[in-house]
């Protein structure tokens, strides 16, 4: 389990296919202080660490990760947030994140607001996806508050130190992200869904 609070920025060094898969060679100023086997969030992905050589990481993404995330969009140089799971004694600072991407949204407008960035996100409104007015979102595995929430689509806004510390930079119209919707708010859909049918 995650919460959506990222800890380091990672840069993508390498791209290597095995077949269907996709191994990723990551470095991060936290790459040295993992262990293989150790379960990491990749842009709200989990994914297992397969390899530490210094202060790089690898890991492999299946055909089905990569169609249900943007890991497929990667390229040398892309910046990738990362967060280990979440000790037992560790501070609650974000929302329940599970790293099991949902699908993946587009940016549709970018606005600079003189001291923070209000980004809008189009994603499939399909049965179990929606977004609440001030409920919580993850996208790229960040936890992010709901701002203007409308069907099929809603915005987040970005305060500096989020944009710096975060591959929101890169995030421009027409960008691919990754999008979890709040696990609480799946369950009590699925639960009234089920008592209404």
């Amino acid at each position: 389990m995650f919460t959506g609070i990222i800890e380091s920025l990672g840069e993508v060094k390498a791209i290597e296919e095995d077949k269907e898969n996709v191994i990723f060679t990551i470095q991060s100023p936290i790459s040295h202080e993992l262990k293989v086997d150790q379960s990491l969030a990749h842009n709200g992905v989990c994914l297992t660490v397969t390899s530490v050589k210094d202060d790089t990481h690898q890991v492999t993404a299946i055909l089905e990760t990569l169609r249900k995330s943007n890991l497929g969009d990667w390229q040398v140089g892309s910046l990738v947030n990362l967060e280990r799971s979440m000790p037992a004694n560790g501070r609650f600072d974000g929302h329940i994140v599970q790293g099991h991407v949902d699908q993946t949204a587009t940016c549709t407008e970018v606005l600079d607001e003189d001291g923070s960035w209000l980004f809008t996100f189009k994603y499939d409104k399909s049965p179990g996806n929606f977004t609440v007015e001030k409920g919580s979102v993850c996208i790229n595995g960040v936890s992010l508050t709901v701002v203007n929430s409308q069907d099929g689509q809603f915005s987040v806004a970005i305060i500096p130190y989020t944009y710096e510390n975060t591959n929101f930079k890169q995030i421009d119209k027409g960008t691919r992200i990754n999008l979890e919707f709040d696990i609480l708010g799946k369950y009590i859909q699925r639960l009234y869904g089920e008592r209404m049918a």
